[in-house]
Parts: C-alpha cells; sequence; structure tokens
C-alpha cells in the first residue's frame, strides 16, 4: 500500500516535529505559512513544496490526503473546517479550538465531509499515563473521591515577546489552552466529566506581557461526585518544575508526576503493583523552554492505523471538545 500524503499548515516550532514524524512514515508533501522565511525552511529542511496561502495549498486537495494543523490557537477552527471542505483528514493540534462552538463546526464538518478528524493529545501515550488509564478501566482503585492536579511551569518573558500571537487573548486563549489543556484532558479522560468549578485566576507576573492569567486554582466538582484540585503557573522560577496528577481511591493512591506527566511518583493499591514501565520520550525542546512529552510518532502512529486499516481514533473531536468545554467553564465561571 502506498504512502498516505501530508500537509502542514503552519510551520512554528511544533510543525518541525510534526514534519520529522510525517517524513520517517508517510509522505510530506507541502507545508504552509503566510510567513515565507518559515515556509521555505520547512521545506528545504524535508525537500517538499512551500506555500504561502492556505487556498494555494488546498487547491492540490488530489494530492493530500491529511493537513496537520500547526497554526495558533484561535485559526485551527478556521482551518480545520477549510481543510475538511477541501476533502482532507484533519490533525489538528491542541487546544483543538478556544471556543466550543468552533469545536461542534469542527466536528459537523468533519462529518458532512466523510473525513476524520484527530486531535493532538500525546500525554495519553505517556507510559506512566498509560499504566494509569489501564488501573482506571480495571476498577483497581475503586472509587475516586479525591484528586490533585500540579502544573507548574516556566514562561519567560522572551517566550511572548518573541511571538505575534503567544498572550494573545484572540489568538491564544489562555494558559489553560497552551499550556495545560493536556491536564484537563486527562482528568476527564481518566476519571470523568466536570460538574462545577470554582477558581481564582491571577495575572502575578506577566503583567504586559499576557491578556490573560498566568496562574490560577481551581476547585473542581466531577459528576462522579470527586472533588479535587487545579493549581497550576508558568511562574516557576527559571524551569518547568512540575507536571503532575493524583488520584485517591478506595483502594489505592497513585501520583503520576515528574516535570511532564513521565514518572510514576507514588503508588500504593491494594493487591497490585505497577512495575516494568518502558520510558517516557523526552520532553519537546524549544530552546529556551520545554513543552510536554513528545509523543507525536503514537500519534501519527495512530492517523496511519485509523486510515489504512480500520483502527480506532485515539481522540476523537468529541474528546477535544470535552476538553474545551471544561476551560471554557473555568475561564466563565472567574467573577
Amino acid at each position: 500500500m502506498s504512502k498516505l500524503n501530508f500537509a502542514i499548515i503552519g510551520c512554528g516550532r511544533i510543525a518541525e516535529r510534526h514534519a520529522k514524524h510525517i517524513q520517517g512514515m508517510a509522505n510530506l508533501v507541502s507545508v504552509c505559512d503566510i510567513n515565507k522565511d518559515k515556509a521555505d525552511m520547512l521545506a528545504r529542511k524535508y525537500n517538499c513544496n512551500s506555500l504561502y496561502r492556505i487556498d494555494d495549498l488546498l487547491c492540490q486537495k488530489n494530492n493530500i490526503d491529511v493537513v496537520s494543523i500547526c497554526t495558533p490557537n484561535g485559526l485551527h477552527a478556521e482551518h480545520t473546517v477549510k481543510s475538511l471542505k477541501a476533502g482532507c483528514h484533519v490533525l489538528c493540534e491542541k487546544p483543538m479550538a478556544i471556543r466550543v462552538k468552533d469545536c461542534g463546526n469542527m466536528i459537523i464538518e468533519a462529518e458532512k465531509s466523510n473525513k476524520k478528524l484527530f486531535i493532538v493529545k500525546q500525554n495519553r501515550f505517556n507510559p506512566p499515563v498509560v499504566a494509569l488509564k489501564k488501573i482506571m478501566d480495571e476498577n483497581r482503585l475503586g472509587e475516586i473521591t479525591n484528586f490533585q492536579i500540579n502544573c507548574f511551569w516556566n514562561r519567560n518573558e522572551e517566550y511572548y515577546r518573541d511571538s505575534n500571537w503567544k498572550g494573545k487573548k484572540d489568538m491564544d486563549g489562555g494558559t489553560l489552552f497552551t499550556q495545560f489543556s493536556h491536564f484537563i484532558d486527562l482528568l476527564y479522560w481518566i476519571v470523568g466529566d466536570v460538574k462545577n468549578v470554582y477558581p481564582i485566576l491571577r495575572n502575578q507576573q506577566h503583567q504586559g506581557m499576557m491578556e490573560f492569567e498566568d496562574s490560577g486554582a481551581v476547585a473542581i466538582e466531577l459528576e462522579t461526585g470527586a472533588i479535587g484540585t487545579l493549581n497550576y503557573n508558568v511562574n516557576s522560577y527559571k524551569k518547568n518544575m512540575e507536571g503532575s496528577i493524583t488520584l485517591f481511591g478506595e483502594n489505592g493512591t497513585v501520583k503520576v508526576g515528574g516535570q511532564y506527566l513521565n514518572t510514576l511518583e507514588y503508588q500504593f493499591i491494594d493487591g497490585f503493583e505497577i512495575a516494568g514501565l518502558p520510558e517516557s520520550s523526552p520532553a519537546n525542546d524549544y530552546g529556551a523552554y520545554q513543552g510536554s512529552m513528545s509523543n507525536h510518532d503514537k500519534v501519527y502512529e495512530n492517523v496511519i492505523e485509523v486510515l489504512t486499516n480500520n483502527g480506532a481514533v485515539t481522540t476523537s473531536g468529541y474528546e477535544g471538545l470535552k476538553t474545551v468545554e471544561i476551560i471554557e467553564k473555568i475561564y466563565k465561571s472567574v467573577l
């Protein structure tokens, strides 16, 4: 069977990660960015076409099976819908969008076009996260009564100064969208849906750099009755400190932590022990800062398996929407 043909829209830092894995598993046909230098640089490195207008890229739709959306958050919905209408499957970077309404439009268009819509949630593939999901599915912890999510990272002045969209409300959306949507996804995926939220949000160290909060403390009640907290900030001194989720159940307690949900920090489970975990992938390294775990290879393996061998989608459009819905609920609940 011939390899799938991919195109990338948006040639920023994360696009490099996408291009690397596409090249190893499929064909990268074209890249597109309004910044000609970025598009040309990525195209030269991966020996593909560079274009500067999305409409020009999508005119080649007969040569493109999948479009990977790597543009700023606020453009994900527009670019996804255009690509679906052009007859392409879409892999959209996180967050799916920054409004629930836009997520709904993306899902509707995928259904109308009879095309697949994949959402990047690479932290689902971290070995400790995989193990935690498995023991939850097996009900080894019993009823979850409490949980704690900690996200303490660093984003300095340079991070916002050197970007034309990060820190901007209309394109970035907020710290929960750009930095910590993965953690919201894992709460929903592993533990359950959110019923009520009680947030306190502040901009404490990034005045003049961003148009929203740099830190938050959120009390959360799940539909299951479990209660917990989400504590987050991008104010950790000089470097990322912690990204963790802790579950307290009737029959055990487990904490997956480290800087990027990459370490099984604590476990005490009745009659069971998580053992033999493979080593986690390194974090996405952007020089001045690091992002989430680099599992985009697993994301692309799933896309290809679904489209060539009728596999199951790892993260659906609906699950992407639920993450945005929970974040939107937090932001709308701020007094």
